[in-house]
């Protein structure tokens, strides 16, 4: 066999291997981290939600965040939710976090300053997770539904900044019926 010849096919057949490698690094990372994302359909309508009795009436703004620990939903939004705290808390905005009832699990370390609920009337009518009721100033709903359409929620692409910044400047907002599609969990706890 002529050197160059061997050469080649030595080349190729490192080239192969190499490639072989990287399919399989490909495809285990993608089986690990990759989940498939499918879209439900929720119809949230905030009429059965109110404020616990300490919390009701007029006081600041009040966010209340619906989660589920074992919805895998709540990845896309927990760094905006995040966010959201960081920027509106020193504004006075209040956040609350309400756990799916019967649940076990905990926030994730940026969300661990928001208050614990541990109910909130009509909540067993929440359809899915997650979710956010946002009450205004006077103590009325101003907003029920999810933060964003689709699989992740932004600053870009989120519900929440536009009502909390018209709350802020005193406008009043009525937005506690939403349809949405997006990455949601069941919510009903069948009580």
């Amino acid at each position: 066999m002529r050197q160059p010849y061997r050469t080649a096919l030595f080349a190729s057949l490192i080239l192969v291997i190499c490639a072989g490698v990287l399919w399989a690094a490909y495809d285990w990372f993608q089986g690990r981290y990759l989940r498939a994302f499918s879209e439900h359909t929720a119809v949230f309508s905030g009429d059965p939600l109110k404020l616990p009795a300490d919390l009701a009436g007029p006081g600041p703004i009040r966010l209340v965040h619906f989660w589920d620990p074992a919805c895998p939903c709540n990845v896309g939004n927990q760094q905006h939710l995040g966010e959201l705290i960081e920027h509106y808390a020193p504004q006075g905005v209040e956040f609350y976090a309400l756990q799916k009832p019967g649940s076990h699990g905990q926030l994730p370390d940026n969300l661990r300053r928001m208050k614990t609920l541990t109910a909130l009337p009509g909540a067993d009518q929440v359809p899915a997770s997650p979710a956010v009721g946002i009450w205004d100033r006077s103590g009325k709903l101003a907003y029920f539904g999810p933060y964003s359409e689709g699989l992740t929620c932004n600053s870009s692409n989120s519900f929440i900044e536009p009502i909390l910044k018209a709350l802020e400047a005193g406008r009043e907002v009525n937005a506690t019926h939403t349809l949405a599609v997006g990455c949601y969990c069941s919510w009903p706890t069948g009580s």
